[in-house]
């Protein structure tokens, strides 16, 4: 039976980088770090120039996704491991996952990294980088989408988020979509919730000029405005409870959805699936000025589901996309 080919993009960042003296590993310099036996596959490793993690371009996270896509579509590969900064590892993983396609169906993608460096007493990046692997390996994941992995857990990318910058876990997701444990000699994946169901295909080339506004009591209009003034295509704000903005918002909104220009409405806590227009008396109201529900989606998520959407056309088609969202 032939051996699990996976594909590791190593992008430097924490997980890679030594202070004394300064030094940044390759990804095979980091493969050949962890002991021998751990990981069951063939692992090939391909070092890919990004900026670091709390300034990644979209351009940049777009390239990834775009990689790992073609990596098992076009190559073979069983799966893909993108070693990642922690700051917007959530923001790339979402992305590939929107990215994924029918690569979601042929392998597995694994976002990993570290909250210390590569020569702290206390590093994490090769145990998590290992965990990466295995998880890649296991084909338990296929059909789950793009995941992250770090301290042995496995999060799905449209759940995860980053809930602690200075020690772990330093991710968390509801539900925990799984668990590395010892099986076999092996560190297997035991699935502990159904991954979420898979988005639209991406069609068209996605816009990476979208907005993220973050709305207060009272907010100034003029700053939807200023954002497509200065070439954003579409606009996610991050309003509060159910998919609440405040009534300030609302002419501009009307306004933006007039010269096609897509808003779509997050909140700053965790929220249902439900469209606005399908939310109690009271609460929603920007949908009846023109703007789109989030689908449950934090804020950073649904501005990477607004750039990929916008690939399908204006406001009509991204209210569809976001419809099967």
């Amino acid at each position: 039976m032939p051996r699990t080919r996976l594909l590791l993009l190593a992008t430097g960042d924490t997980i890679a980088y030594s202070y004394g003296p300064p030094k940044l590993a390759t990804g095979a310099e980091l493969l050949a770090m962890i002991p021998s036996g751990e990981v069951a596959a063939d692992v090939v490793a391909e070092d890919v120039m990004v900026e670091p993690s709390w300034d990644l371009s979209p351009s940049a996270m777009l390239a990834l996704a775009r990689r790992a896509r073609a990596a098992i579509l076009d190559e073979g590969f069983d799966g893909v491991v993108i070693t990642h900064g922690a700051d917007t590892m959530e923001d790339t993983a979402f992305l590939t996952d929107l990215m994924a396609g029918p690569a979601a169906r042929q392998g597995t993608i694994v976002l990993t990294g570290a909250l210390r460096a590569l020569d702290d007493p206390a590093s994490d990046g090769l145990r998590n980088l290992a965990s990466a692997l295995a998880a890649a390996a296991d084909p338990v994941l296929r059909g789950a989408g793009a995941v992250v992995c770090l301290d042995g857990e496995v999060h799905a990318a449209r759940w995860v988020t980053q809930v602690d910058a200075a020690r772990a876990p330093a991710f968390a997701s509801a539900p925990l979509l799984g668990r590395l444990t010892p099986r076999s000699g092996a560190r297997k994946v035991e699935m502990l919730a159904v991954p979420p169901p898979r988005p639209p295909d991406p069609r068209g080339e996605p816009e990476s000029h979208v907005a993220l506004i973050k709305t207060y009591p009272d907010i100034d209009p003029v700053l939807l405005t200023a954002v497509v003034d200065a070439g954003a295509r579409g606009v996610v704000l991050e309003g509060t409870g159910a998919g609440n903005v405040p009534v300030t918002l609302f002419a501009a909104i009307s306004e933006l959805s007039d010269w096609d220009i897509p808003v779509v409405v997050a909140s700053r806590c965790r929220t249902l699936d439900t469209p606005l227009d399908a939310l109690p008396p009271a609460t929603g109201l920007a949908g009846t000025v023109g703007a789109i529900g989030a689908r449950g989606l934090a804020a950073v998520k649904a501005r990477a589901a607004l750039m990929v959407a916008l690939g399908s056309g204006g406001r009509g088609a991204v209210r569809e996309w976001f419809g099967r969202l």
